[in-house]
């Protein structure tokens, strides 16, 4: 399971570090690829070939499906980490999630997201205040353990 949050730099080259607490699980190979609300989503290949099945059961003939598809699958790229433990991210991805240089890595229990410094910081300030909210709507269990 991935959890915490990590922050690291995006080098001229386009590398960034992944968090040494992140490689074992992500494995040799592992999928990038474009993630909601402008960050990118990182998964191990056993999770991603899990959401493929999934995605290939959606109904080709609803637009939404098609377009979601597209969207997710056009924006992936294996990566592997190299011998410092950092990624290359491909220009596309750069662009879409606006990494220019500060970033943020956090887990998400079955995947890894990366956000630019900036959005990671708006997105927390945003949704703050309405965690109590989403979290009584979304969340069924009792903290009284």
């Amino acid at each position: 399971m991935f959890m915490g949050e990590y922050r690291h730099s995006v080098d001229d080259k386009g590398r960034l570090i992944i968090p040494s607490r992140f490689r074992e699980e992500l494995g040799e190979t592992f999928v990038v690829t474009r993630g909601l609300d402008h960050c990118l989503f990182v998964y191990p290949m056993p999770e991603w070939e899990r959401l493929e099945q999934k995605m290939k059961a959606l109904p080709f003939t609803k637009a939404d499906a098609r377009a979601f598809t597209r969207f997710f699958f056009s924006g992936a790229a294996v990566a592997e980490l190299d011998k410092q433990g950092r990624i290359n991210i491909p220009g596309n991805l750069r662009t879409f999630a606006k990494l220019v240089k500060d970033c943020v890595v956090i887990g998400v229990s079955n995947r890894v997201e990366i956000w630019s410094r900036e959005a990671w910081e708006v997105y927390n300030e945003s949704s703050e205040d309405s965690f109590n909210e989403i979290a009584e709507k979304l969340v069924d269990f009792d903290l009284d353990l």
